[in-house]
Formats: C-alpha cells, sequence, structure tokens
C-alpha cells in the first residue's frame, strides 16, 4: 500500500515519507520494466520504447552491500546492452555510494524535493497571453513536441538561454516518432500511467513535464524548457499544472528530484522543500 496518511507525517515524519518514496520507487518501473533480483540490487530492464531504467537497492534488503554487488550488476547490463545506471536516495541507502564509487562510476547529486500536502501552489504570475498551459490528452497533436522538448532541454542542463530552438524541436520530434517513444507514450497515458503538461504557444509547445501517479504518490519528472525559450516562467507553470493534476488524482504526496541546487530554488518557489539527496551513478564520459 503506497498511499500517504497524515499519520504518517506525526511520529519521525522525514523518515516515513522516505520509507514511502522507497516503496513508490520500487513499484512504478514494474509497470513497464521486467525486474531482476540481484541480491541487495534490482536491476529494472525495461521492455518496449522510453528511458531505459536502472539498478537500485532491493526492497527490504538488509544484509551487506559491496562493490562486487555492483560489478555484477554492470556486467548484466553490458550484456543486456543497457546504461550502466544506479538510482537511489542517499538518506535511506547510505553505504550504496561507498560501494557504487568503488566499482568505478561516477555519482551525481540531486536534490530530492517534495510539497507536503496542505501546501498551496498558485500558478506563476506574467507568463504571455499567448501561453496556454495544458494537460496534453494522447489524441492532442502537441504530444509529440511536448515529448521531445524535455530532450532538449537535458541536453543544454541549467537555467541559462540556450541555443535548441524550434528547427532543433521539429528534429527531436521526428527522431521519437521513428522509433515508437510517442506510441508508447499514448499506451502510458491512455493506461493512466503517465500525466503529460504543456506549455503551448502558437501550437508548438515550449516546455513540458510528466508526472506518474500511483497509490496516492506521483513524481514530477521530465520538465524542461526548450533552451532558447527559457526565463519565461513556462517550467514553473508546468510544474503547477502537473501538481494541480496528481493531487485531483488523490497523490497526497508529490515529489521530484531537482538538477541541481539553482534549479532546486526555482522549484522552492512552488513551496517544494529538500527532504533529502537523490543520487544517480554512471560511467565517467
Amino acid at each position: 500500500m503506497l498511499g500517504v496518511t497524515s499519520a504518517d507525517f506525526d511520529d519521525h515524519p522525514e523518515r516515513a515519507l522516505l520509507d514511502r518514496l522507497e516503496e513508490y520507487y520500487d513499484a512504478v518501473p514494474r509497470h513497464s520494466a521486467r525486474a531482476e533480483g540481484h541480491g541487495p540490487l534490482t536491476l529494472f530492464v525495461r521492455e518496449g520504447q522510453g528511458w531505459p531504467f536502472y539498478a537500485r537497492p532491493a526492497r527490504g534488503w538488509s544484509g551487506t552491500l559491496n562493490a562486487s554487488d555492483v560489478q555484477k550488476v554492470r556486467v548484466r547490463q553490458r550484456e543486456l546492452g543497457i546504461p550502466e545506471s544506479f538510482e537511489w536516495v542517499a538518506e535511506t541507502t547510505p553505504k550504496l555510494r561507498a560501494a557504487v564509487e568503488e566499482s568505478g562510476l561516477v555519482v551525481h547529486e540531486h536534490p530530492l524535493m517534495v510539497l507536503d500536502p496542505g501546501t498551496t501552489v498558485a500558478s506563476p504570475e506574467g507568463l504571455s497571453d499567448s501561453v496556454e498551459v495544458r494537460i496534453v490528452g494522447a489524441d492532442d497533436p502537441v504530444l509529440p513536441g511536448a515529448l521531445a522538448v524535455p530532450h532538449l532541454a537535458f541536453a543544454e542542463p541549467g537555467t541559462y538561454v540556450g541555443l535548441a530552438g524550434t528547427p532543433q524541436l521539429a528534429q527531436a520530434i521526428d527522431v521519437l516518432v521513428a522509433d515508437g517513444s510517442v506510441d508508447h507514450a499514448i499506451v502510458r497515458i491512455r493506461a493512466g500511467l503517465t500525466v503529460v503538461a504543456a506549455a503551448v504557444e502558437h501550437g508548438l509547445a515550449l516546455s513540458a513535464g510528466q508526472h506518474q501517479p500511483l497509490a496516492g504518490v506521483s513524481e514530477i519528472v521530465g520538465v524542461g524548457t526548450l533552451p532558447a525559450v527559457r526565463r519565461r516562467g513556462l517550467a514553473l507553470a508546468v510544474t503547477a499544472a502537473l501538481v494541480a493534476d496528481a493531487r485531483s488524482q488523490g497523490a497526497a504526496t508529490v515529489f521530484l528530484s531537482a538538477g541541481d541546487d539553482d534549479v532546486a530554488r526555482v522549484y522552492a518557489r512552488l513551496g517544494f522543500r529538500k527532504i533529502g539527496t537523490a543520487l544517480i551513478a554512471e560511467p565517467s564520459e
């Protein structure tokens, strides 16, 4: 049971909340991935199109964990031709970082932020009248663009105005249509596993993101703005729309991982607060 009640925030609130997030992290990938048990670690292998998954701590594991455990999973990831990637929460599994680094991977830190029940989130003011922020359905013609924008945003991380604009967006859309990613997203939207929101201007998605609801918890993921049109408040507006939709579906806890401390400060303006550190490990470039 993943639902969050007010009682969870009374006794050891942060510990209870982090434990709920662990349940969520373990449950969500199982809708579209095969879970392989490797002792203290679980490897999620995506079945079909979409972002590749990762390995993370096995739910409820209480034994030892060392670099050899990490190395075994890395060998399996190479066999499968998937990224050698690990994701976990520092405060929940503190010993994993040393084992991961000893295996040769590089660890990146991301602020883990939550929006507590009862926190009011208002849509940012000052958006252009030409911009509409909306939930994007499976049949919405802007869906391919809403899926492509985050790819361009993450290729130019940060909050500065970047280079990628509408020409690059058109190319990214073509790629996602051709590789089946758009069709995969349509299936997930219709199944209620993913909700997409976008800031749309003149028929183009300029900023977009998603949330993934599951039994009273939802994670906001993949929020990004077309780099050439940053600093217009679009990502905040998209995030506010995702929060509103998640809550309308009964999510008592809404959370996200920010790209860095600068991005975390932006989300803090909506009421998100840091509760921990999300860690991602991958090979060095």
